[in-house]
């Protein structure tokens, strides 16, 4: 395959003219770093097939949950991942990784060397940051291991920028597609993924044809074509005269005006129809095979209205939230790095956890801070929301839905459990109630002390009244007829596990049998 470079001398503007203007790119020319780089910067859709994938994964904000602890742990981990802009990071290093082929996210730490591990408990006070790199930043030492029979195979084993070699723990590479044992990547100085651009170079170049060809037919649109009776057999300087008079009138004329000219001649404008269907059956052809060379669906880089949208659930919609579903799920890695670090970042911090025990003294009295630290780390919960968004008609179904289950759960458990478990009963119907915001705009907040009280008032009577069936139950047992109340006792936990197994999703069937 021949390889597509820009001479050094030549500014980038006209090295990506002379580049889509080179009779040498044919189908499987492979793109250099500069070229790689022109088209990201200059070409009209560089950006957009770099860009477009991550962006629209990244729309939609995560959310994050730390269940069964205060709700400052998790929103002091969205104040920290926002300070470091986290989210701009991923994107930028999931971007460089589609223009290039490969990039690299770093951890810095100012006057601290790079070829050493950080302290993961004193990093709330480290001067920490992350940076970027591409393949030219790492100066070609991102090499993947070619040896086989060796765990690193295939993979990068060590970053060095700038002659510093950076610690294990404190990077993370990026490869766009899988590498291929020794296959030269010119985009990336090594053995390692490809650019986006390498199938689709040939492709881009004929849609900068396609923008000649517009910018052609945009300047012959207000042409127009006079067919003016002829002077006669002898023209002389007056009837030049007259004929120059004729199409100066013309070309100034504008609406609202009357122009006159003789029953023989005419005035139209040039024909473009056949021009029109051909250039647009090639773009979009080109557009679509842009988009199958970067393995994208066609519908992002056409920018067009989805037939409709991302609500309704039309197969363009269900198409492209797949595609997305992908991207998020290859970005998963990426956001594990970035989590763990800023977990450590905003909750180790003696600060924080000192204003935590102030707020909450009864659950964090007799805790130490590394103890909190690793409940927050194992009830941490980061989730995306989905790409198919319903309308608000369909999400109130899907709530009604939800709440009526939630209801018949509460009201099939409690009349068979004891006092302490209502109350669990309780607090999780609260808490599920909470999350239906279509159907219920307004939380349900109970004072949860002043239920536990009454509860513990009547806790004693109840608690006898449930040992006093469960022993008449196994009195009547032991091979005898079932009583009266044991048989109605049985019929009701029969009815009670049916009821269960018919639920959405048998959210506590298991548990009951």
């Amino acid at each position: 395959m021949a390889i597509v470079t820009i001479d050094g001398g030549t500014a980038v503007g006209e090295g990506l003219l002379q580049l889509l203007k080179a009779d040498e790119i044919e189908p499987g020319t492979e793109p250099s770093y500069q070229v790689c780089k022109a088209l990201y910067t200059l070409h009209p859709l560089g950006a957009k097939m770099a860009e477009a994938p991550i962006r629209m994964a990244q729309s939609q904000p995560r959310t994050v949950t730390v269940q069964n602890h205060p709700p400052e742990v998790a929103e002091e981990f969205e104040l920290v991942w926002t300070q470091f802009c986290c989210q701009t990071h991923i994107l930028n290093l999931r971007c460089l990784s589609r223009v290039y082929g490969m990039a690299s996210l770093v951890l810095g730490c100012k006057d601290a060397p790079t070829d050493q591990a950080l302290d993961m408990k004193k990093l709330w006070e480290l001067p920490i940051f992350f940076n970027v790199f591409d393949p030219l930043n790492m100066s070609g030492s991102a090499i993947m291991n070619q040896v086989p029979n060796t765990p690193e195979f295939n993979q990068v084993v060590r970053v060095v920028c700038n002659g510093k070699n950076y610690h294990r723990s404190r990077f993370r590479v990026v490869m766009n597609e899988q590498t291929i044992y020794i296959d030269f990547t010119p985009s990336t100085f090594g053995f390692t993924g490809r650019s986006v651009y390498q199938r689709a170079l040939y492709p881009m170049k004929s849609y900068i044809k396609t923008m000649i060809a517009n910018d052609s037919i945009a300047g012959k649109i207000a042409l127009f074509i006079a067919k003016l009776k002829s002077p006669g057999g002898v023209i002389n300087k007056v009837m030049q005269g007259i004929a120059a008079f004729k199409r100066m009138l013309l070309k100034a004329a504008t609406n609202g005006e009357i122009a006159t000219i003789d029953l023989t001649e005419e005035i139209e404008t040039l024909d473009m129809n056949n021009v029109d269907t051909a250039g647009t059956f090639a773009r979009d052809n080109i557009l679509k095979d842009c988009a199958t060379a970067a393995n994208m669906p066609a519908k992002l880089l056409q920018n067009e209205t989805m037939i409709g949208g991302m609500a309704e659930g039309t197969e363009d919609a269900k198409n492209i939230s797949k595609y997305i579903d992908g991207e998020r799920l290859e970005m998963k890695p990426d956001y594990d790095w970035f989590d763990n670090i800023i977990r450590y970042r905003a909750w180790m911090n003696p600060a924080f956890f000192t204003r935590i025990k102030s707020l909450y003294p009864e659950e964090y009295e007799n805790v130490t801070h590394e103890a909190a630290f690793s409940e927050w780390c194992r009830a941490f919960k980061a989730t995306w929301p989905s790409m198919l968004v319903e309308p608000p008609g369909e999400q109130a179904k899907g709530e009604a839905v939800k709440f009526e289950a939630m209801v018949a759960v509460a009201e099939l458990l409690m009349p068979q459990l004891d006092p302490d478990n209502k109350l669990e009963v309780v607090e999780w119907l609260c808490d599920n109630l909470s999350q239906i915001k279509t159907l219920l705009p307004r939380e349900l907040n109970l004072d949860v002390d002043k239920l536990l009280a009454h509860f513990e008032e009547n806790k004693d009577r109840e608690n006898k009244s449930f040992e006093a069936s469960l022993q008449n139950d196994n009195a009547d047992g032991g091979g005898k007829p079932a009583g009266r109340g044991a048989q109605s006792r049985n019929d009701s936990l029969s009815h009670f596990r049916s009821a269960l197994a018919r639920l959405p999703g048998r959210p506590v069937a298991a548990a009951v049998q």
